[in-house]
């Protein structure tokens, strides 16, 4: 295949569905030519019905924990594009558990795909990333910054990847890459509705300034805009997209009344 120069590139890691794929879209809409990993194949093949007859998508099975699979793809992908624009590590798991339930085997899935994952998309895609003077948005959480129960894996590896945000912005940028993160609060995605009951919703209305969830293209936004060229000077920051949950205090109902 030729190279396409002209192309904008991007890929998002774990786009087959949720906030992936609708970032995913966002970057399509602003006419890149997006690339979709993922390493659910059922879930990757509902995603190409989904978007059939578009131009611009490519799709790759891919789990970004494993190295030898990431370069593959990045050697398929360089084979037609010779840069990319624009690198999101969105791909990442959660094992909700009591902090003395969680195995060690728990502990390594969720970092080795969350945070290794980040740190292997990133490495492998850089020389891309570099000949298209690209940025990387890694996916955090508020999780990471926030303490909570059940998420001693999770929130650990959300919290290791801001920093690994920050190293990359340091090191990277000395080149022309920039990576910045956002830390997404509580979103409106389908997995959300299914699994969060009445009452956590309210305790998180109650908990958020803006008394609500986020919308998955509200966190599709941030992650453009730190990609685009308006974010030109945004280097190793985390964005937090909460509503300002990360800001407020406590006793937001009484204050209301």
């Amino acid at each position: 295949m030729s190279s396409e120069l002209q192309v904008k590139v991007a890929v998002i890691t774990g786009a087959a569905r949720g906030i992936g794929l609708e970032i995913a879209q966002k970057f399509h809409s602003e006419k890149y030519h997006v690339v979709i990993l993922d390493y659910n194949k059922e879930a990757l093949q509902d995603c190409k019905a989904k978007l059939k007859g578009k131009k611009r998508y490519s799709y790759f099975l891919c789990d970004v924990s494993k190295p030898k699979q990431i370069q593959k793809v990045f050697d398929q992908i360089t084979s037609k594009f010779e840069a990319v624009h624009a690198l999101v590590n969105n791909a990442g798991i959660a094992i909700f558990k009591p902090a003395q339930d969680i195995t060690f085997e728990d502990w390594n899935d969720v970092l080795s795909i969350n945070l290794g994952g980040t740190f292997n998309c990133s490495k492998i895609f850089y020389p891309a990333l570099l000949k298209g003077q690209g940025a990387i948005v890694n996916i955090a959480s508020i999780s990471g910054v926030r303490a909570s129960t059940l998420r001693i894996a999770y929130g650990t590896s959300k919290a290791a990847i801001m920093h690994l945000t920050k190293q990359q912005a340091v090191e990277y940028g000395n080149y022309g890459v920039r990576a910045n993160a956002i830390a997404p609060g509580p979103v409106e995605t389908e997995m959300a509705k299914l699994v969060h009951s009445a009452d956590i919703r309210t305790s998180y209305a109650d908990a958020i300034p803006l008394a609500r969830y986020g919308t998955m293209e509200e966190i599709s936004n941030a992650v453009y805009f730190l990609c685009s060229p308006a974010a030109s000077f945004i280097n190793g920051q985390i964005i937090a997209v909460d509503g300002g949950f990360d800001a407020a205090g406590v006793g937001l109902p009484s204050l209301r009344n």
